[in-house]
């Protein structure tokens, strides 16, 4: 399947991204490994909600558990995570 088929069928299955995720997702592509930030440029932590939809929707996944900090989700772009961002 190619890139721009992955983004039409996970478009149809899961919805379009609002701006905060796609936003979001973008800042993974330049991230060795695909790694989404914690936190946005202003500092603040990224909301558990736009995480978690990410998750649930199949453009994000789970990368590992952080010890010292448990309750972060520490994720990376999956394939069609990174094609959605990538478009346009």
């Amino acid at each position: 399947m190619s890139d721009q088929s992955a983004v039409l069928v996970a478009r149809r299955a899961k919805g379009a991204p609002t701006q905060v995720q796609l936003a979001w997702l973008r800042r993974g592509l330049k991230q060795p490994g695909g790694k989404l930030p914690l936190f946005d440029l202003d500092g603040k932590r990224i909301d558990a909600r736009t995480i978690r939809r990410c998750i649930e929707a199949g453009w994000a996944e789970p990368w590992f558990a952080n010890p010292t900090k448990p309750d972060w989700l520490v994720c990376k772009l999956t394939a069609t995570g990174r094609a959605l961002a990538d478009e346009g």
